[in-house]
């Protein structure tokens, strides 16, 4: 089956019912984490002996608390909301074997994702599906790709799932985890 070529692709693609938020959870975590480090670094300069080994143990500690929360606080501070519910979005890939290209794809394009329990999904293949999938399953987004030497390329365009629909492909999804 021939590759097309596709502009958008899941992970960069737009819904209008997916918006991406601070998280407040994740936000007040990294904050605890900076002052966490700031903290020790601070008792670091109390300390009266600061060539000791336990000061040295406290600086490494502190900077990883520090590195940690600064990365946690511009990287992971945001999470993908689907908005009618308010469900926090998932996103991964799973892997299939290349026999099953043709069938996903037709399943895809024709929005019958219906949990076909003959196909199986691998820890790596030549066929990679990218699915975006709310916590409530109500909403799940979907995008099929083929390993064409050196990268993923895609075959279809990204499949948008609501209400019972996207309860559909979270039970295919299960239905072909490998056992």
């Amino acid at each position: 089956m021939a590759t097309q070529t596709i502009d958008a692709t899941l992970f960069a693609s737009s819904h209008p019912d997916i918006v991406k938020r601070t998280s407040v959870s994740g936000l007040v975590f990294s904050v605890a984490m900076l002052l966490v480090g700031i903290f020790i670094f601070a008792s670091i300069f109390k300390m009266s002996d600061r060539s000791s080994t336990l000061s040295m143990a406290l600086m490494v500690l502190a900077t990883a608390f520090v590195l940690l929360g600064v990365f946690r606080l511009f990287w992971k501070s945001k999470e993908v909301v689907y908005l009618p519910t308010g469900s926090v979005t998932k996103e991964r890939s799973v892997f299939f074997d290349l026999k099953y290209l043709g069938r996903l794809t037709d399943m895809i394009e024709n929005e019958q994702l219906n949990g076909e329990t003959e196909i199986r999904s691998s820890g790596s293949g030549n066929v990679r599906m990218n699915v975006m999938i709310s916590q409530d399953n109500k909403f799940a987004a979907v995008q099929l790709y083929q390993f064409v030497p050196y990268a993923y390329t895609p075959v279809t365009s990204v499949r948008y799932f609501t209400g019972s629909d996207a309860v559909a492909v979270s039970t295919f999804l299960e239905k072909c985890k490998t056992a």
